[in-house]
Protein backbone atom coordinates (compact mmCIF):
# COMPACT_ATOMS: atom_id res chain seq x y z
CA UNK A 1 0.00 0.00 0.00
CA UNK A 2 2.82 2.35 0.75
CA UNK A 3 3.44 1.99 -2.81
CA UNK A 4 0.42 2.30 -4.07
CA UNK A 5 0.59 6.08 -2.15
CA UNK A 6 3.36 6.73 -3.95
CA UNK A 7 1.98 6.62 -7.26
CA UNK A 8 0.24 10.21 -8.00
CA UNK A 9 -2.52 8.67 -10.34
CA UNK A 10 -3.75 5.89 -7.36
CA UNK A 11 -3.81 9.37 -5.28
CA UNK A 12 -5.37 11.45 -7.92
CA UNK A 13 -8.51 8.56 -8.49
CA UNK A 14 -8.67 8.25 -4.48
CA UNK A 15 -9.04 12.03 -3.71
CA UNK A 16 -11.64 12.43 -6.50
CA UNK A 17 -13.25 9.16 -4.83
CA UNK A 18 -13.15 10.69 -1.82
CA UNK A 19 -15.07 13.90 -3.03
CA UNK A 20 -17.58 11.75 -4.37
CA UNK A 21 -17.90 9.23 -1.51
CA UNK A 22 -18.70 12.02 0.91
CA UNK A 23 -21.56 12.92 -1.31
CA UNK A 24 -22.42 9.92 -1.81
CA UNK A 25 -22.31 8.63 2.04
CA UNK A 26 -24.79 11.40 3.38
CA UNK A 27 -26.94 10.84 -0.01
CA UNK A 28 -27.15 7.15 0.95
CA UNK A 29 -27.99 8.29 4.91
CA UNK A 30 -30.46 10.57 3.61
CA UNK A 31 -31.92 8.36 0.86
CA UNK A 32 -32.97 5.89 3.85
CA UNK A 33 -34.47 8.32 6.03
CA UNK A 34 -36.93 8.75 2.88
CA UNK A 35 -37.62 5.38 2.48
CA UNK A 36 -37.96 5.16 6.39
CA UNK A 37 -40.72 7.81 6.22
CA UNK A 38 -42.01 6.71 2.91
CA UNK A 39 -42.65 2.79 4.48
CA UNK A 40 -43.54 4.01 7.61
CA UNK A 41 -46.81 6.56 5.78
CA UNK A 42 -47.71 4.40 3.65
CA UNK A 43 -49.23 0.83 3.15
CA UNK A 44 -46.75 -1.85 1.81
CA UNK A 45 -49.08 -2.03 -1.49
CA UNK A 46 -48.83 2.29 -1.16
CA UNK A 47 -45.00 2.38 -0.58
CA UNK A 48 -45.07 -0.69 -3.50
CA UNK A 49 -46.91 1.55 -5.74
CA UNK A 50 -44.12 4.39 -4.97
CA UNK A 51 -41.40 2.77 -5.89
CA UNK A 52 -43.60 1.70 -9.15
CA UNK A 53 -44.34 5.39 -10.09
CA UNK A 54 -40.11 6.42 -9.10
CA UNK A 55 -38.97 3.31 -11.33
CA UNK A 56 -40.82 3.44 -14.48
CA UNK A 57 -39.52 7.13 -15.00
CA UNK A 58 -36.18 6.02 -14.27
CA UNK A 59 -36.03 3.14 -16.23
CA UNK A 60 -37.58 5.11 -19.15
CA UNK A 61 -34.78 8.18 -18.71
CA UNK A 62 -32.08 4.80 -17.93
CA UNK A 63 -33.32 3.48 -21.74
CA UNK A 64 -32.91 6.98 -23.36
CA UNK A 65 -29.75 8.72 -21.57
CA UNK A 66 -26.56 8.82 -23.60
CA UNK A 67 -23.51 8.76 -21.66
CA UNK A 68 -22.78 12.03 -22.54
CA UNK A 69 -20.39 12.62 -19.92
CA UNK A 70 -18.09 9.93 -20.59
CA UNK A 71 -18.12 11.37 -24.18
CA UNK A 72 -17.04 14.66 -23.12
CA UNK A 73 -13.96 13.31 -20.99
CA UNK A 74 -13.30 11.11 -24.06
CA UNK A 75 -12.96 13.64 -26.74
CA UNK A 76 -12.81 16.98 -24.05
CA UNK A 77 -9.67 16.44 -22.13
CA UNK A 78 -7.36 15.68 -24.98
CA UNK A 79 -8.85 19.01 -26.62
CA UNK A 80 -7.90 20.92 -23.31
CA UNK A 81 -4.81 19.70 -23.14
CA UNK A 82 -4.19 20.69 -26.72
CA UNK A 83 -5.23 24.12 -25.88
CA UNK A 84 -8.32 23.67 -28.45
CA UNK A 85 -11.29 25.27 -26.63
CA UNK A 86 -13.03 25.33 -29.84
CA UNK A 87 -12.95 21.55 -30.16
CA UNK A 88 -14.46 21.12 -26.32
CA UNK A 89 -17.03 23.30 -26.71
CA UNK A 90 -18.09 21.12 -29.79
CA UNK A 91 -17.64 18.45 -27.94
CA UNK A 92 -19.90 20.04 -24.86
CA UNK A 93 -22.70 21.74 -27.57
CA UNK A 94 -22.91 18.22 -28.95
CA UNK A 95 -23.51 16.61 -25.94
CA UNK A 96 -25.75 18.98 -24.72
CA UNK A 97 -28.05 18.76 -27.75
CA UNK A 98 -28.02 15.10 -27.54
CA UNK A 99 -29.66 15.32 -24.18
CA UNK A 100 -31.77 17.74 -24.98
CA UNK A 101 -33.23 15.07 -27.93
CA UNK A 102 -32.77 11.96 -25.92
CA UNK A 103 -34.62 13.23 -23.10
CA UNK A 104 -37.78 15.05 -24.85
CA UNK A 105 -37.87 11.62 -26.99
CA UNK A 106 -37.68 9.62 -23.90
CA UNK A 107 -40.72 11.60 -22.21
CA UNK A 108 -42.90 11.05 -24.65
CA UNK A 109 -42.44 7.51 -25.45
CA UNK A 110 -42.70 6.69 -21.73
CA UNK A 111 -46.26 9.18 -21.65
CA UNK A 112 -47.50 7.31 -24.51
CA UNK A 113 -46.27 3.75 -23.40
CA UNK A 114 -47.38 4.14 -19.94
CA UNK A 115 -51.52 3.59 -20.64
CA UNK A 116 -50.56 0.44 -21.85
CA UNK A 117 -48.27 -1.17 -19.32
CA UNK A 118 -49.70 0.41 -16.07
CA UNK A 119 -52.27 -2.53 -15.75
CA UNK A 120 -49.69 -4.94 -16.27
CA UNK A 121 -47.63 -3.25 -13.97
CA UNK A 122 -49.90 -2.89 -11.37
CA UNK A 123 -50.47 0.66 -10.69
CA UNK A 124 -53.87 1.54 -10.01
CA UNK A 125 -56.20 3.53 -12.21
CA UNK A 126 -56.24 6.47 -9.55
CA UNK A 127 -52.79 6.76 -9.53
CA UNK A 128 -52.36 6.61 -13.14
CA UNK A 129 -52.25 10.90 -13.83
CA UNK A 130 -49.44 11.16 -11.13
CA UNK A 131 -47.45 8.52 -12.64
CA UNK A 132 -48.28 10.20 -15.78
CA UNK A 133 -47.05 13.71 -14.82
CA UNK A 134 -43.83 11.81 -13.07
CA UNK A 135 -42.79 11.23 -16.59
CA UNK A 136 -42.10 15.01 -16.67
CA UNK A 137 -38.46 14.02 -14.89
CA UNK A 138 -37.45 12.45 -17.81
CA UNK A 139 -35.41 15.01 -19.57
CA UNK A 140 -33.75 16.29 -16.75
CA UNK A 141 -32.98 12.42 -15.63
CA UNK A 142 -31.53 11.79 -18.85
CA UNK A 143 -28.66 14.58 -18.96
CA UNK A 144 -25.20 13.79 -18.42
CA UNK A 145 -23.63 16.55 -20.14
CA UNK A 146 -23.20 19.09 -16.64
CA UNK A 147 -22.05 16.64 -14.81
CA UNK A 148 -19.36 15.74 -17.84
CA UNK A 149 -18.21 19.02 -17.73
CA UNK A 150 -17.41 18.81 -13.92
CA UNK A 151 -15.32 16.26 -14.09
CA UNK A 152 -13.50 17.74 -17.11
CA UNK A 153 -12.78 20.66 -15.65
CA UNK A 154 -11.75 18.80 -12.39
CA UNK A 155 -14.30 19.58 -9.73
CA UNK A 156 -15.65 16.60 -8.13
CA UNK A 157 -16.01 18.65 -5.34
CA UNK A 158 -18.80 19.99 -6.74
CA UNK A 159 -19.89 16.87 -8.00
CA UNK A 160 -20.02 15.86 -4.02
CA UNK A 161 -21.89 18.44 -3.16
CA UNK A 162 -24.11 18.41 -5.85
CA UNK A 163 -24.81 14.57 -4.89
CA UNK A 164 -26.71 15.72 -1.51
CA UNK A 165 -29.45 18.16 -2.76
CA UNK A 166 -31.61 15.48 -4.16
CA UNK A 167 -31.26 13.21 -0.70
CA UNK A 168 -31.73 16.25 1.47
CA UNK A 169 -34.96 17.33 -0.79
CA UNK A 170 -36.51 14.47 -0.71
CA UNK A 171 -35.80 13.62 2.97
CA UNK A 172 -36.75 16.78 3.75
CA UNK A 173 -40.15 16.47 1.86
CA UNK A 174 -40.91 13.00 2.89
CA UNK A 175 -40.56 14.14 6.72
CA UNK A 176 -43.07 16.80 6.12
CA UNK A 177 -45.23 14.44 3.97
CA UNK A 178 -45.07 11.70 6.79
CA UNK A 179 -45.93 13.66 10.03
CA UNK A 180 -48.18 16.12 8.28
CA UNK A 181 -50.01 13.08 7.04
CA UNK A 182 -49.80 14.09 3.27
CA UNK A 183 -50.90 10.39 2.30
CA UNK A 184 -49.56 9.01 -1.45
CA UNK A 185 -49.29 12.60 -3.17
CA UNK A 186 -47.63 14.05 -0.56
CA UNK A 187 -44.19 11.23 -1.12
CA UNK A 188 -44.40 11.58 -4.61
CA UNK A 189 -43.89 15.28 -4.45
CA UNK A 190 -40.68 15.08 -1.85
CA UNK A 191 -39.71 12.39 -4.69
CA UNK A 192 -40.34 14.76 -7.83
CA UNK A 193 -39.08 17.77 -6.10
CA UNK A 194 -35.81 16.00 -5.00
CA UNK A 195 -34.80 14.62 -8.17
CA UNK A 196 -35.89 18.35 -10.20
CA UNK A 197 -33.77 20.22 -7.86
CA UNK A 198 -30.68 18.19 -7.85
CA UNK A 199 -30.60 18.04 -11.49
CA UNK A 200 -30.88 21.94 -11.79
CA UNK A 201 -28.01 22.56 -8.98
CA UNK A 202 -25.94 20.53 -11.00
CA UNK A 203 -26.63 22.50 -14.48
CA UNK A 204 -26.13 25.52 -12.47
CA UNK A 205 -22.67 24.53 -10.88
CA UNK A 206 -21.86 23.47 -14.85
CA UNK A 207 -22.65 26.90 -16.24
CA UNK A 208 -20.52 28.42 -13.63
CA UNK A 209 -17.52 26.44 -14.42
CA UNK A 210 -17.74 27.11 -17.89
CA UNK A 211 -18.57 30.99 -17.34
CA UNK A 212 -15.26 31.51 -15.15
CA UNK A 213 -13.13 29.46 -18.00
CA UNK A 214 -15.37 31.98 -20.68
CA UNK A 215 -16.53 29.13 -22.03
CA UNK A 216 -20.16 30.10 -21.70
CA UNK A 217 -20.83 29.42 -25.81
CA UNK A 218 -20.51 25.62 -24.76
CA UNK A 219 -23.99 25.69 -23.46
CA UNK A 220 -25.64 25.97 -26.57
CA UNK A 221 -26.68 23.08 -27.85
CA UNK A 222 -25.68 21.88 -30.87
CA UNK A 223 -26.19 18.37 -32.95
CA UNK A 224 -25.79 17.63 -36.86
CA UNK A 225 -23.95 20.07 -37.53
CA UNK A 226 -21.33 19.79 -34.23
CA UNK A 227 -20.95 16.32 -34.89
CA UNK A 228 -19.88 16.81 -38.36
CA UNK A 229 -16.70 18.30 -36.91
CA UNK A 230 -16.22 15.63 -34.37
CA UNK A 231 -15.09 12.45 -36.15
CA UNK A 232 -16.41 9.30 -34.13
CA UNK A 233 -18.90 11.17 -32.01
CA UNK A 234 -21.98 9.23 -33.24
CA UNK A 235 -20.44 5.68 -33.25
CA UNK A 236 -19.06 6.06 -29.36
CA UNK A 237 -22.05 7.57 -27.98
CA UNK A 238 -24.67 5.09 -29.80
CA UNK A 239 -22.38 1.81 -28.17
CA UNK A 240 -21.99 3.40 -24.66
CA UNK A 241 -25.95 4.57 -24.29
CA UNK A 242 -27.06 1.12 -25.64
CA UNK A 243 -24.82 -0.82 -22.80
CA UNK A 244 -25.03 1.81 -20.21
CA UNK A 245 -28.90 2.49 -20.84
CA UNK A 246 -29.49 -1.32 -20.27
CA UNK A 247 -27.08 -1.94 -17.88
CA UNK A 248 -28.63 1.49 -16.02
CA UNK A 249 -32.01 -0.10 -16.24
CA UNK A 250 -31.33 -3.04 -14.27
CA UNK A 251 -33.28 -1.32 -11.17
CA UNK A 252 -35.51 0.09 -12.54
CA UNK A 253 -36.76 -3.02 -15.09
CA UNK A 254 -36.18 -5.39 -11.82
CA UNK A 255 -38.50 -3.28 -9.87
CA UNK A 256 -40.96 -3.38 -12.92
CA UNK A 257 -40.88 -7.41 -13.68
CA UNK A 258 -40.97 -8.33 -9.89
CA UNK A 259 -44.10 -5.91 -9.47
CA UNK A 260 -45.62 -7.53 -12.66
CA UNK A 261 -45.27 -11.20 -11.66
CA UNK A 262 -45.70 -10.85 -7.68
CA UNK A 263 -47.20 -7.30 -7.15
CA UNK A 264 -46.57 -3.60 -6.00
CA UNK A 265 -45.92 -5.24 -2.22
CA UNK A 266 -43.22 -7.63 -3.45
CA UNK A 267 -41.64 -4.84 -5.63
CA UNK A 268 -42.00 -2.27 -2.24
CA UNK A 269 -39.46 -5.45 -0.69
CA UNK A 270 -37.69 -5.99 -3.89
CA UNK A 271 -36.86 -1.80 -3.67
CA UNK A 272 -36.06 -2.08 -0.14
CA UNK A 273 -33.19 -4.62 -1.06
CA UNK A 274 -31.71 -2.90 -4.20
CA UNK A 275 -31.79 0.62 -2.33
CA UNK A 276 -29.38 -0.85 0.30
CA UNK A 277 -27.22 -3.46 -2.35
CA UNK A 278 -27.26 0.31 -4.24
CA UNK A 279 -25.99 1.79 -1.40
CA UNK A 280 -23.17 -0.24 -0.47
CA UNK A 281 -22.09 -0.53 -3.94
CA UNK A 282 -21.56 2.84 -4.20
CA UNK A 283 -17.48 2.87 -2.94
CA UNK A 284 -16.88 0.83 -6.33
CA UNK A 285 -18.71 3.35 -8.83
CA UNK A 286 -17.18 5.70 -7.26
CA UNK A 287 -13.67 4.95 -7.47
CA UNK A 288 -14.73 4.46 -11.09
CA UNK A 289 -15.81 7.51 -11.73
CA UNK A 290 -12.50 8.87 -10.48
CA UNK A 291 -10.73 6.53 -12.14
CA UNK A 292 -12.28 7.05 -15.81
CA UNK A 293 -11.04 10.42 -16.30
CA UNK A 294 -7.77 9.38 -15.00
CA UNK A 295 -7.13 6.48 -17.47
CA UNK A 296 -8.21 8.06 -20.16
CA UNK A 297 -4.91 10.37 -19.98
CA UNK A 298 -2.76 7.50 -20.19
CA UNK A 299 -0.87 5.74 -22.93
CA UNK A 300 -2.36 2.06 -23.08
CA UNK A 301 0.87 0.61 -24.57
CA UNK A 302 2.30 1.07 -21.27
CA UNK A 303 1.64 -1.07 -18.04
CA UNK A 304 0.98 1.78 -16.04
CA UNK A 305 -2.89 2.07 -16.66
CA UNK A 306 -3.12 -1.81 -16.32
CA UNK A 307 -1.01 -1.68 -13.09
CA UNK A 308 -3.48 0.99 -11.84
CA UNK A 309 -6.95 -0.82 -12.64
CA UNK A 310 -5.22 -3.94 -10.84
CA UNK A 311 -4.42 -1.67 -7.89
CA UNK A 312 -7.71 -0.18 -7.89
CA UNK A 313 -9.81 -3.59 -8.62
CA UNK A 314 -7.71 -4.71 -5.61
CA UNK A 315 -8.46 -1.97 -3.18
CA UNK A 316 -12.23 -2.49 -4.05
CA UNK A 317 -12.69 -5.80 -4.16
CA UNK A 318 -11.30 -5.82 -0.46
CA UNK A 319 -13.53 -3.26 0.45
CA UNK A 320 -16.70 -5.88 -1.07
CA UNK A 321 -16.11 -8.41 0.91
CA UNK A 322 -16.12 -5.92 3.77
CA UNK A 323 -19.33 -5.00 2.88
CA UNK A 324 -20.46 -8.56 2.36
CA UNK A 325 -20.02 -8.66 6.19
CA UNK A 326 -21.25 -6.04 7.20
CA UNK A 327 -24.85 -6.68 5.46
CA UNK A 328 -25.00 -10.51 6.63
CA UNK A 329 -24.36 -9.12 10.06
CA UNK A 330 -26.35 -5.84 10.17
CA UNK A 331 -28.66 -5.88 7.39
CA UNK A 332 -31.61 -7.19 9.62
CA UNK A 333 -31.47 -4.79 12.21
CA UNK A 334 -31.24 -1.77 9.84
CA UNK A 335 -34.00 -3.02 7.60
CA UNK A 336 -36.14 -3.24 10.62
CA UNK A 337 -35.08 -0.34 12.82
CA UNK A 338 -35.47 1.65 9.65
CA UNK A 339 -38.77 0.45 7.98
CA UNK A 340 -40.52 -1.76 10.28
CA UNK A 341 -40.87 -5.58 10.95
CA UNK A 342 -43.45 -5.52 8.10
CA UNK A 343 -40.63 -5.33 5.64
CA UNK A 344 -38.40 -7.53 7.20
CA UNK A 345 -38.70 -10.61 3.90
CA UNK A 346 -36.39 -8.16 2.28
CA UNK A 347 -33.74 -9.56 4.41
CA UNK A 348 -33.44 -12.76 3.43
CA UNK A 349 -33.85 -11.11 -0.25
CA UNK A 350 -30.59 -8.99 1.14
CA UNK A 351 -28.80 -11.79 1.91
CA UNK A 352 -28.67 -13.43 -1.33
CA UNK A 353 -27.72 -10.32 -3.48
CA UNK A 354 -25.29 -8.74 -1.27
CA UNK A 355 -22.70 -11.48 -2.35
CA UNK A 356 -22.74 -9.70 -5.92
CA UNK A 357 -20.72 -6.95 -3.99
CA UNK A 358 -17.76 -9.04 -4.19
CA UNK A 359 -17.93 -9.68 -8.01
CA UNK A 360 -18.98 -5.90 -8.71
CA UNK A 361 -16.63 -4.08 -6.50
CA UNK A 362 -13.34 -6.38 -8.62
CA UNK A 363 -15.08 -5.85 -11.40
CA UNK A 364 -15.20 -1.68 -11.79
CA UNK A 365 -12.10 -1.07 -13.78
CA UNK A 366 -12.46 -3.35 -17.01
CA UNK A 367 -15.00 -1.50 -18.59
CA UNK A 368 -12.47 1.93 -18.60
CA UNK A 369 -9.82 -0.29 -19.20
CA UNK A 370 -11.97 -1.19 -22.40
CA UNK A 371 -13.00 2.15 -23.68
CA UNK A 372 -9.32 3.27 -23.02
CA UNK A 373 -8.73 0.49 -26.05
CA UNK A 374 -11.09 1.61 -28.04
CA UNK A 375 -12.81 -1.48 -27.14
CA UNK A 376 -16.27 -0.17 -26.10
CA UNK A 377 -18.04 -2.96 -28.38
CA UNK A 378 -16.88 -5.95 -26.16
CA UNK A 379 -17.63 -3.52 -23.33
CA UNK A 380 -21.43 -3.08 -25.44
CA UNK A 381 -21.87 -6.91 -25.86
CA UNK A 382 -20.80 -7.90 -22.37
CA UNK A 383 -23.70 -5.44 -20.94
CA UNK A 384 -26.51 -6.71 -23.17
CA UNK A 385 -25.50 -10.53 -22.88
CA UNK A 386 -24.92 -9.89 -19.40
CA UNK A 387 -28.59 -7.95 -18.76
CA UNK A 388 -30.59 -10.22 -21.07
CA UNK A 389 -29.65 -13.12 -18.97
CA UNK A 390 -30.62 -11.54 -15.92
CA UNK A 391 -34.12 -10.39 -16.93
CA UNK A 392 -34.38 -13.56 -18.26
CA UNK A 393 -33.49 -15.68 -14.92
CA UNK A 394 -35.84 -12.74 -13.12
CA UNK A 395 -38.56 -13.67 -14.46
CA UNK A 396 -38.54 -17.07 -14.77
CA UNK A 397 -36.68 -17.66 -10.79
CA UNK A 398 -39.39 -14.67 -9.32
CA UNK A 399 -41.99 -17.05 -10.89
CA UNK A 400 -40.51 -20.12 -10.05
CA UNK A 401 -39.00 -19.23 -6.50
CA UNK A 402 -40.87 -15.88 -5.54
CA UNK A 403 -39.08 -13.05 -4.04
CA UNK A 404 -35.73 -15.25 -3.28
CA UNK A 405 -35.65 -15.86 -7.02
CA UNK A 406 -35.08 -12.09 -7.61
CA UNK A 407 -31.95 -12.41 -5.85
CA UNK A 408 -30.33 -15.43 -7.41
CA UNK A 409 -31.20 -13.59 -10.89
CA UNK A 410 -29.50 -10.82 -9.38
CA UNK A 411 -26.32 -12.62 -8.48
CA UNK A 412 -25.89 -14.52 -11.54
CA UNK A 413 -26.60 -11.57 -13.37
CA UNK A 414 -23.57 -9.50 -11.60
CA UNK A 415 -21.00 -12.72 -11.88
CA UNK A 416 -22.00 -12.74 -16.07
CA UNK A 417 -21.22 -9.46 -16.38
CA UNK A 418 -18.43 -9.38 -14.49
CA UNK A 419 -16.86 -12.41 -16.51
CA UNK A 420 -17.89 -11.58 -19.66
CA UNK A 421 -16.09 -8.02 -19.53
CA UNK A 422 -12.84 -10.08 -17.99
CA UNK A 423 -12.42 -11.53 -21.07
CA UNK A 424 -11.81 -8.58 -23.43
CA UNK A 425 -9.85 -6.75 -20.92
CA UNK A 426 -7.33 -9.45 -20.18
CA UNK A 427 -6.78 -9.98 -24.17
CA UNK A 428 -6.34 -6.08 -24.75
CA UNK A 429 -3.50 -6.29 -22.05
CA UNK A 430 -1.93 -9.18 -23.81
CA UNK A 431 -2.26 -7.27 -27.14
CA UNK A 432 -1.01 -3.69 -25.87
CA UNK A 433 1.94 -3.59 -27.79
CA UNK A 434 0.43 -3.66 -31.23
CA UNK A 435 -1.63 -0.58 -30.05
CA UNK A 436 -1.40 3.04 -31.94
CA UNK A 437 0.86 4.91 -29.64
CA UNK A 438 -1.57 7.99 -29.94
CA UNK A 439 -4.99 5.60 -29.15
CA UNK A 440 -5.14 7.65 -25.86
CA UNK A 441 -5.00 11.13 -27.30
CA UNK A 442 -6.56 10.61 -30.22
CA UNK A 443 -9.93 9.15 -29.03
Amino acid sequence: MRTWLADSLFRRVMRNAGYLMSGKLAGALLGLVSLACAGRGLSPALFGCLMIVHAYASGAGALTKFQTWQFIIRAGAPALQRGDEAEARDVIRFAFGLDLASGLIGMIAAMALLPLLARSLGLPRDQFGIALFYCTLVPTMTAATPTGVLRLLDRFDLVAVQQTVTPVVRAIGAAIAYFADFGFVGFVVAWYLGDLLGDLVTWAFAARELRRRDMSAAFRPGLLGTARRLPGAWGFVWTTNIAHSVYGAWGPLGNLVVASVLGPAAAGLYKIASTLMDSSAKPADLLARGFYPEIMRLDPRSRAPWRLGARMAALSASVGMGLVLVVMIGGKPVVEAVFGHRYLASYGLLQIMAWSLLVSTAAFPLESLLYMVGRQKAALVAQLAAAALYLLLLHRLTTGFGLPGAGYAFLLGTIANGGLMLVPTIGSFRARKTLPTVTAAAR
